[in-house]
């Protein structure tokens, strides 16, 4: 079952077409990872250096994870506004994030035996993030779960602000974060993270990443869940993230 979701999911992004999720039976978490992993491989032609991460708590069976296309991501090295106009965001959506970079190979050996500290101590960089999400499904966010979890967790595009040093001491719990889209009135919140530290997810994101074997390679980004919720976005829209003592970033889709 996941062989033939990964070759639907495939062909809907090849062919901008989205699929009824009236279609497909509800896929198991194995199959998920499977299809998850089908997907990106195909499309970016190798394993997966790019991740989603996240949950509404800090219950470590309510997280999701997925990897995503690296050929999706973009940065700004420079601060300058992105240009994302040609993503495909069929039910599109905005989400305020923080990502991360793994500065040393990681396989479950290593990954076991990880806390919050020794996994972040892993990290050579942080950066703002835009991820926009869109749904390969009809239903959009009706669709099950488990189907949209094998969609990449709705992933789109993943657009980073320039690299800043990793701040272990940082209060994120007091930390600002302010999203627009469009002509809409910015969006402010204060230590909205559910996890209240994104980096508290990094030893749990990293044991499931290197399951089965697989290994997460230097190099590689994880980002970590929104501030702000995923927020409705229309094509040409322009999308403005701040966070407070961080910077901003901003992308025109």
């Amino acid at each position: 079952m996941s062989s033939a979701l990964a070759t639907a999911l495939i062909q809907a992004h090849q062919h901008l077409q989205t699929l009824s999720a009236t279609d497909w039976l509800v896929p198991d978490a194995s199959a998920i990872v499977a299809t998850q992993h089908g997907v990106v491989e195909a499309l970016d032609g190798q394993a997966a250096r790019c991740w989603k991460s996240g949950g509404p708590s800090r219950d470590p069976l309510r997280l999701g994870h997925s990897p995503l296309p690296h050929t999706w991501l973009q940065q700004s090295l420079n601060g300058l506004p992105m240009d994302a106009s040609q993503r495909w965001l069929p039910q599109g959506g905005a989400e305020a994030e923080i990502a991360f970079r793994i500065a040393h190979e990681v396989d479950a050996e290593l990954a076991a035996g990880l806390d919050q500290a020794s996994a972040l101590a892993l990290c050579d960089g942080m950066a703002l993030s835009i991820e926009l999400t869109a749904s390969r499904w009809q239903q959009g966010s009706a669709a099950p779960d488990a189907l949209r979890q094998a969609d990449l967790q709705s992933h789109a595009a993943l657009l980073l602000g320039p690299w800043l040093p990793v701040q272990p001491e940082r209060d994120w719990s007091a930390q600002a974060c302010e999203i627009r889209i469009g002509e809409a009135e910015a969006l402010r919140r204060i230590g909205s993270h559910s996890l209240v530290d994104p980096a508290w997810l990094l030893p749990h994101w990293l044991r499931f990443a290197c399951r089965d074997g697989r290994r997460v390679p230097a190099g590689s980004v994880v980002t970590t869940g929104s501030w702000t919720g995923n927020l409705p976005l229309r094509q040409g829209e322009r999308v403005l993230i701040r966070f407070e003592g961080l910077g901003e970033l901003s992308v025109q889709t």
